[in-house]
C-alpha cells in the first residue's frame, strides 16, 4: 500500500520540478526561499498545537508514517482462515478450537475466539467486538483529522505569507525590484498549495482508506466469530463473508458456481 504513496509523491515532484526546468536549469534556484518555508511549517504546525492536545501533535509523526508503512487488510486470507476454524469446530466442536489459537495472528479474531470458546453468549461477544471496532474507528479518524488540519492550514499561512511579503514590498517600493518581490511573496502561497495537495491532504484520504480497509475486515471476522459460534455450515459461511468483497476479488471456483 505504501508503494503507491511514495509513486505518488515522487511523480507529483517530478512533474513539477520537470515543468520548471523545461524553462531553463538556472530557474530552479528562485523557487526556494527560506523564510517561506518557516511561515507555511511553522505556521501549519502552531495551528495543530492550538487545535489538539500535545499528545496528538506529539504523534503526527506516527500518524504521517502509517500511509507509506501501512500494509493491506487482507480480507480474503481473513474468510479463509475463518472457514478452516469453522470446519474444525463443525467436525471436533467448539472447544477444539482452543488447539488452533497458536495459529492465529489476527488479534482480533483470536479475541472473539476465546471469548467464544469461553462459553460467552453470542450477544456479548457481538457487543464486545463491536465496541472495539468503534473505538478502532475512532482512532484511527482522530489521527486522519490531525494530518488533514495540517493540509487544511499550511495553505492559510501560505496566504498570510505572501500578505507579509507584498507588505514589506510596498512598504520599500523600488521599481526595479518590484518583480523580484512579488516573485518571493508568492512562493509562501505556492508553498502551501504544494505541502497541502500533494502531500497532507493525499496523506490524510489515504489513512482513511486505510481504515475502511481495516473496519472492513473487523467486520468480516466480527460476522464469521459469530457464525462459527452459533455452528452455522462452513459453506454457508464462506457464501456470507465472501459478498463483502468484490467479485474480481473472489475465488474463482466461487464465481463459476
Amino acid at each position: 500500500m505504501g508503494k503507491a504513496t511514495i509513486i505518488g509523491l515522487a511523480l507529483g515532484w517530478f512533474l513539477m520540478i520537470m515543468s520548471i526546468a523545461l524553462g531553463g536549469l538556472d530557474k530552479l534556484r528562485i523557487f526556494w526561499d527560506t523564510p517561506s518555508v518557516f511561515i507555511v511549517f511553522g505556521g501549519a504546525i502552531a495551528s495543530v498545537l492550538g487545535a489538539y492536545p500535545l499528545s496528538a501533535f506529539l504523534q503526527s509523526g506516527n500518524y504521517i508514517k502509517i500511509p507509506f508503512t501501512a500494509k493491506e487488510s487482507d480480507a480474503l486470507q481473513t474468510i479463509m482462515q475463518i472457514v478452516s476454524l469453522s470446519e474444525t469446530a463443525r467436525r471436533e466442536g467448539l472447544l477444539s478450537l482452543e488447539n488452533r489459537m497458536e495459529e492465529i495472528d489476527n488479534p482480533f479474531l483470536a479475541t472473539g475466539l476465546r471469548m467464544a470458546v469461553d462459553g460467552i453468549s453470542p450477544e456479548v461477544v457481538e457487543g464486545i467486538m463491536n465496541t472495539e471496532i468503534d473505538a478502532v474507528n475512532a482512532r484511527h479518524m482522530y489521527g486522519q483529522s490531525v494530518v488533514a488540519n495540517y493540509g487544511k492550514y499550511a495553505p492559510a499561512f501560505g496566504m498570510i505569507g505572501t500578505l507579509i511579503g507584498l507588505v514589506m514590498m510596498l512598504a520599500d517600493l523600488d521599481p526595479d525590484t518590484i518583480g523580484k518581490g512579488m516573485a518571493v511573496a508568492l512562493l509562501t502561497t505556492l508553498y502551501g498549495a504544494i505541502v497541502s495537495n500533494l502531500m497532507l491532504l493525499p496523506w490524510a484520504d489515504k489513512l482513511g482508506f486505510i481504515n475502511a480497509n481495516e473496519i472492513q475486515t473487523m467486520e468480516i471476522t466480527l460476522k464469521g466469530v459469530i457464525a462459527i459460534q452459533s455452528g452455522e455450515n462452513p459453506r454457508v459461511i464462506k457464501q456470507k463473508l465472501l459478498m463483502y468483497l468484490p467479485p474480481k476479488d473472489r475465488p474463482e471456483e466461487e464465481e463459476n458456481e
